[in-house]
């Protein structure tokens, strides 16, 4: 069973930095694709990096050049390193795998938010 354990959520002041990892189990981090999506309260889920098994990546318009998703094999550990975070980066972030790797359809899903599994998800506030 693959399971997911999202970390490092926190409060943090607009212009700071925050790491968040994704502990997995059950399978390897790099035999899924995988991504971090979030929701804020009253909106719908939504993409944010998603991580194909050969280490393409895709990242929304919000957050491009401000987040990096990447991989640590090692410590099958998916990560989101995220900075000059502002206020409209506050929601709940997850964790997410897929089992799709083609890249065109783990676009569609990512931009659908339909990924097959989700973590539990941590909170993440940015205050003005």
């Amino acid at each position: 069973q693959v399971t997911l354990m999202e970390s490092g959520g926190g409060s943090v002041h607009a212009g700071e930095s925050l790491r968040l990892s994704c502990a997995v189990s059950g399978t390897t981090v790099n035999t899924y694709s995988m991504g971090w999506f979030r929701q804020a309260p009253g909106k719908a889920r939504e993409g944010v990096a998603v991580m194909s098994p050969d280490g393409s990546r895709s990242y929304s318009d919000s957050v491009k050049g401000r987040f990096t998703i990447s991989r640590d094999i090692a410590a099958n550990t998916l990560i989101l390193q995220m900075t000059g975070l502002r206020p409209e980066d506050t929601a709940t972030y997850f964790c997410a795998a897929d089992r799709v790797t083609e890249w065109w359809a783990l676009i569609t899903r990512f931009t659908e938010a339909n990924f097959g599994l989700f973590g539990q998800g941590t909170q993440v506030t940015v205050s003005s």
